[in-house]
């Protein structure tokens, strides 16, 4: 584990960072877990309130979308899984991811000074390439939403990637040459969470997403089950939707549960 004092996770300095109601009031801060998205929803399942944060130094089967693996080197990056009840109806329950990356993304440009990007649905990208994953799981109680944990997954300090995502994934200090205290940085995020989850409603977020979203004005290529679509995408709808507009001219909405693996097509 990384012993650089400026490193360690201490929830101590977190609070002391965290501007934020109730998110992070609670921290749990684990030495390793096989993914704190799934010790988040055990105690969820339990009845953990609602701001509850799970932190780890390491994750030895961290969680990206769709089944796939999220690589989580011990003491470099900043993984964590936020549980919330949220009051608001379940119709905004789409636009969860969405807040989450408009939040990390703020916080993150706020520390290191460079444009963060947005993948559409949940990726953040700094010079081209990915350092941040987000995954929002949710349970279900009579048609309400019981709670929501987010795993946010942010590479911040330098680290070897394993082969198959190098030319992919990078960090934070590897781009910019500086090292973020992963303290503040988590302080920043729930301040910001909590704002955008108190103003999902009135859909807040939306617009700074819009401009960090880099698919937008793409012909892009998108898995959606064994079936590969092909279109131009023209913008993000209200609900967080990627619009496709498709070769016969007509347009489809690409929603996060149905669409993966969008990538820019490259022209021959």
């Amino acid at each position: 584990m990384n012993t650089d004092n400026k490193n360690n996770l201490s929830a101590e300095k977190i609070s002391a960072e965290n501007k934020s109601r109730k998110i992070g009031k609670n921290i749990i801060i684990l030495p390793e877990t096989a993914s704190t998205n799934t010790y988040a929803k055990e105690l969820a399942a339990k009845g953990a309130a609602h701001g509850t944060v799970i932190l780890a130094e390491s994750q030895t089967n961290g969680k990206g979308r769709l089944g796939r693996r999220f690589e989580s080197p011990s003491g470099t990056g900043l993984y964590m899984s936020v549980i919330v009840r949220p009051e608001f109806d379940i119709s905004s329950a789409p636009l969860i991811t969405s807040a989450a990356a408009v939040a990390a993304a703020e916080a993150v440009e706020k520390l290191c000074g460079e444009d963060i990007r947005i993948k559409w649905v949940n990726d953040l990208y700094l010079n081209g390439r990915k350092i941040c994953g987000i995954l929002t799981e949710a349970a279900l109680e009579s048609n309400k939403l019981a709670y929501a944990v987010i795993g946010i997954g942010i590479n911040v300090r330098k680290s070897i990637f394993p082969e198959e995502i190098r030319n992919i994934a990078t960090s934070i200090e590897a781009e910019t040459g500086k090292i973020i205290d992963r303290n503040i940085l988590c302080g920043e995020i729930f301040s910001r969470l909590e704002y955008y989850l108190d103003n999902i409603e009135k859909k807040e977020h939306l617009g700074e997403y819009r401009r960090r979203e880099f698919l937008t004005g793409n012909h892009i290529t998108a898995n959606m089950g064994n079936e590969k679509i092909e279109g131009f995408a023209v913008g993000i709808d209200d609900n967080a939707n990627l619009i496709l507009k498709l070769p016969d001219g007509s347009e489809k909405k690409l929603t996060s549960g149905e669409a993966n693996l969008c990538r820019i097509r490259r022209a021959k």
